[in-house]
């Protein structure tokens, strides 16, 4: 693993909590999360539920980034823009390719394979333990206004200036060699 902050050139930002029935924060992401390519992998969404978020909060974006693949910029693995601000949980499996256990007015943007929906860990094979920022951003706008078809790095830096919280969970994934 690298040393690799993602949140290190952003702004300050508020701390809340995030939980998953799916994964506990710094544990191996469960075979279902993994990319259909793998063994078991289902490339399954997971299971999150937030809390204590800022005063203010008038929507949520949720992303999972892998800050360790070998690209020199990452890999995004989810981006959903648009989160009205009176969820506080997306169920496992909201990532699929139609968004249809999104709520009402949430759309998930294309990841690092094009593909708007949740993509599965697989890092590349004796590359080590790769790890995977689960994060909800609580937003002081209601739509962050980006398109559909933007890329989850636009979605982050139109959202750094929006930011009042992060609740972060941290998944992990290798591949052996």
């Amino acid at each position: 693993m690298s040393a690799n902050d993602p949140f290190a050139r952003l702004p300050e930002a508020a701390s809340f909590t995030v939980t998953s029935t799916t994964v506990a924060d710094g544990a191996a992401w469960p075979p279902a999360q993994h990319s259909s390519g793998l063994p078991g992998g289902k490339d399954l969404s997971p299971q999150l539920s937030w809390s204590s978020a800022p005063h203010g909060t008038r929507s949520y974006a949720v992303t999972v980034y892998d800050p360790d693949a070998p690209t020199g910029s990452g890999f995004w693995h989810w981006a959903v823009a648009d989160i009205p601000a009176t969820v506080t949980g997306l169920p496992e499996g909201a990532g699929d390719y139609d968004g249809s256990h999104l709520p009402e007015g949430a759309y998930q943007l294309p990841n690092d394979a094009r593909a708007a929906r949740y993509i599965g860990a697989a890092p590349p094979a004796g590359h080590g333990p790769h790890r995977y920022f689960v994060v909800v951003h609580a937003l002081d706008v209601e739509s962050i206004g980006v398109p559909a078809d933007a890329t989850p790095a636009v979605l982050g830096f139109t959202m750094a200036g929006h930011t009042l919280g992060r609740a972060v969970l941290t998944a992990t994934a290798e591949t052996p060699a």
